[in-house]
């Protein structure tokens, strides 16, 4: 079984995975958010990518809702 400090080490990196996925899905957001306005003013087709953009806020969500029950980091990165 593990010590207490390596499972608090694990529960800390598990955030640090949870913060890189929804800094990946809050830039996708981003774009596709630009894409959609850019689309909507020049009058070109943007059900798909108001969709798109709709399914990643969807997912945004629930990872932060899913980082909320994880501790907070106690520690940081040094490198």
């Amino acid at each position: 079984m593990g010590s207490p400090a390596k499972e608090r080490h694990t529960r800390v990196q598990s955030a640090e995975d949870f913060d890189l996925v929804i800094g990946f899905l809050g830039f996708w957001a981003l774009v596709l958010l630009v894409i959609t306005v850019a689309a909507e003013l020049t009058s070109q087709p943007a059900l798909g990518w108001a969709l798109g953009l709709l399914a990643l806020l969807l997912a945004l969500w629930g990872m932060l809702r899913l980082r909320r029950r994880l501790p907070a980091r106690t520690t940081r990165r040094i490198r």
